[in-house]
């Protein structure tokens, strides 16, 4: 799965596109903690707009990344992710961790 990731004091974007399941979720943990660790942004922000199919590691991908934040003190933002996505999202209480933004949606 690739991930381009954009990088800045303030905030680190990562553009998922694919599909996040158990084969490709530790490359993307590992990429996307990297950034983090090197920059040590204010807000991290997972861009789920490309994303064709997510399973329960995609839950995963995003509580840990929720932790890495809380850690170094930052906040954690999900945007662009379909309908069907976010009704798991919300059945898993990522919203209750992160602002989480459905496609189409203002940002």
């Amino acid at each position: 799965m690739p991930v381009r990731i954009e990088k800045n004091k303030n905030l680190t974007t990562a553009f998922l596109s694919g599909e996040i399941d158990h084969h490709s979720s530790a490359f993307l943990r590992e990429e996307i903690d990297k950034a983090v660790n090197v920059v040590m942004p204010r807000e991290l922000c997972l861009d789920f707009m490309h994303v064709s199919f997510m399973d329960s590691s995609g839950i995963g991908l995003v509580m840990g990344r929720y932790k890495l934040m809380h850690a170094i003190g930052g906040k954690l933002k999900v945007r662009g992710v379909n309908a069907s996505t976010m009704k798991v999202m919300k059945l898993a209480g990522l919203d209750l961790l992160a602002k989480i933004d459905c496609k189409g949606e203002e940002r």
